[in-house]
């Protein structure tokens, strides 16, 4: 069984016992977090599309950690006006492993 969830503005397909790195979720490592944003719920055939949202659709994920993506440089230049400006960014991440999908 399968499910496409949305979190941090994104949209990902999961299934059971997945690893999925998502934005940060405000939880402590080893925590139970439940994603209730279920757009979709298949398994084979059988397909259940929500409008946009299935209700009572749930996708219930352990944290397994909280963590920080790669260092990504931000260089803006202006030509020939002697402008530069170098900036660096992390996003904060939270890895998740999915233990059910409840339709």
């Amino acid at each position: 069984m399968y499910a496409v969830i949305k979190t941090g503005g994104k949209q990902y397909r999961v299934a059971a016992d997945q690893l999925l790195t998502v934005e940060k979720i405000e939880a402590e490592a080893g925590s139970s977090v439940e994603l209730g944003e279920v757009l979709m719920v298949g398994e084979g055939a059988s397909v259940q599309v929500g409008t946009p949202l299935l209700s009572g659709a749930t996708v219930t994920a352990e944290v397994v950690k909280q963590t920080r993506g790669p260092h990504v440089i931000i260089f803006k230049k202006r030509r020939r006006q002697n402008s530069r400006r170098k900036n660096g960014h992390r996003q904060d991440l939270t890895v998740l492993k999915i233990t059910g999908i409840k339709a």
